[in-house]
């Protein structure tokens, strides 16, 4: 190819593009024919043009050659649990995450035979205990492991600290100084219904909080080299999840820079819960697929799939496999390993990202001016906000305009459920006492779901 090859052509400016479609469309309104809104307010345009990128600062560069490939492992069992890490990783996983449920696991033994230098390490805890912390440290042996300990988000979740405010905290603190991670789940808020600037929003005042509390108790050099993570789910918008993934990025970057932490961020994503149908569940398949393709692009650092059949099934060596197999597909055969910035430089991505990006500092400035994320949640603020971009999202799948294949659209009268259920699909309410009203994750479709379960032969 010579560089003269377009100099042949006349460069098409968008004003000449605009006027060729408003031609075309022979008396149409172009704004109410081809443009439409999205549940984050953006005005989602029918081309896109390099003078979008007027005044956007030129784009970082994405690492999606990088993305490892993780198994979620329960550990109820640790023998069973350690022979699963071996075979996921013989399969073809590149990470584990084992979530942890107790305190008296044994690490020594969960760990064993597996390669911990070369593997990628996560450790979800279900409980808040900094001894514990300690002793994983040093069975890992200061290797890259991440631990998912996030008490805000644990609050968000239950209602309740693990233990108290002061306690959860100082407990947090000595765990960061072991590890020199902090974690920030967001997953809660997409499965919740909360829309994309939301999820940005919250996640960045999440993060602020930590590190307002803990600016001073952390020397400079520790700060450096301060590990963050991320948890992210992935929805099924894909342009919008994949400016998702690169505006978090922008965002935290400009958070980092005011407290002189580590600028870079560490993302682990999941597939969202939220448009997952227990009817026709095989379609599950192909919206976790866009959804992991997403996330890849978007320049996630580790993804777990989430199995077609999760959120009703018990986990099975066949649903694990195809879960896996689906990332190794897109990694190795669909060739996505192979660039490392697919979505630099896309007018329509570019654009999508830095108007994220801005809409959601814009909140986070808000919920700042107003007493900080903590305040928010205590208040029910952040409750309430979910709330209603979940109904607003709600009211669009029951009048169809939301379409979940199989569900609210194409049913098939003949599928049956009722004997194949062996986990509860639906929201479970449970009376206690909680500090806080708790943030619910809720699936679309539940509501056809239950009616459909009620009516079979």
């Amino acid at each position: 190819m010579t560089d003269d090859l377009f100099s042949e052509f006349n460069p098409v400016s968008s004003k000449q593009w605009k006027q060729q479609i408003q031609f075309d469309l022979k008396g149409a309104d172009y704004n109410e024919t081809l443009i439409w809104k999205s549940n984050e307010d953006i005005s989602v345009k029918p081309f896109y043009h390099s003078e979008d990128l007027n005044g956007i600062p030129e784009s970082f560069i994405t690492n999606a050659t990088g993305v490892n490939i993780c198994q979620t492992i329960f550990v109820a069992d640790v023998k069973r649990s350690n022979k699963k890490a071996l075979q996921a990783l013989q399969s073809g996983a590149d990470s584990i995450q084992f979530i942890i449920p107790s305190p008296t696991i044994s690490i020594i033994d969960l760990l064993k035979n597996i390669r911990i230098e070369e593997t990628v390490l996560y450790f979800e805890l279900q409980f808040l205990d900094s001894e514990f912390i300690t002793k994983l440290t040093q069975a890992t042996l200061n290797n890259e492991i991440y631990i998912k300990s996030d008490i805000i988000g644990n609050l968000a979740r239950s209602g309740n600290w693990f233990s108290t405010l002061q306690e959860d905290h100082n407990t947090l603190e000595a765990i960061i100084k072991t590890t020199n991670t902090l974690s920030i789940d967001t997953t809660l808020y997409q499965n919740a219904g909360a829309n994309i600037v939301q999820q940005l929003a919250y996640a960045l005042a999440h993060a602020n909080e930590y590190l307002n509390h803990f600016k001073n108790s952390i020397d400079s050099e520790k700060k450096q080299r301060l590990k963050v993570l991320f948890n992210l789910s992935v929805g099924s918008n894909y342009f919008f999840e994949i400016a998702k993934f690169r505006a978090l990025r922008l965002l935290w970057n400009t958070l980092a820079c005011e407290y002189h932490v580590n600028t870079d961020c560490h993302i682990f994503a999941t597939p969202t819960k939220r448009n997952k149908t227990l009817y026709d569940y095989n379609t599950n398949l192909l919206r976790s697929t866009t959804e992991c393709m997403s996330a890849m692009l978007g320049g996630a650092n580790c993804i777990h799939n989430l199995a077609y059949d999760a959120i009703f099934s018990k986990t099975n060596e066949f649903s694990t496999r195809i879960a896996r197999n689906q990332l190794l597909i897109l990694k190795h055969e669909a060739y996505l390993n192979k660039v490392n910035n697919p979505s630099d430089g896309a007018y329509y991505i570019e654009s999508l990202t830095h108007q994220l990006a801005e809409k959601a500092l814009e909140l986070f400035k808000n919920i700042e001016a107003n007493g900080g994320f903590l305040k928010k949640l205590k208040e029910g603020t952040i409750q309430r906000k979910i709330k209603d971009a979940a109904t607003k999202e709600q009211q669009l799948f029951d009048s169809g305009e939301l379409v979940l294949l199989g569900t609210n659209s194409y049913t098939n009268a003949s599928d049956k459920m009722k004997n194949n259920i062996e986990l509860y699909p639906f929201v479970k309410t449970k009376q206690r006492k909680t500090l806080i009203e708790p943030i619910i994750e809720k699936r679309l479709s539940e509501g056809i779901e239950q009616n459909r379960l009620k009516h079979e032969d």
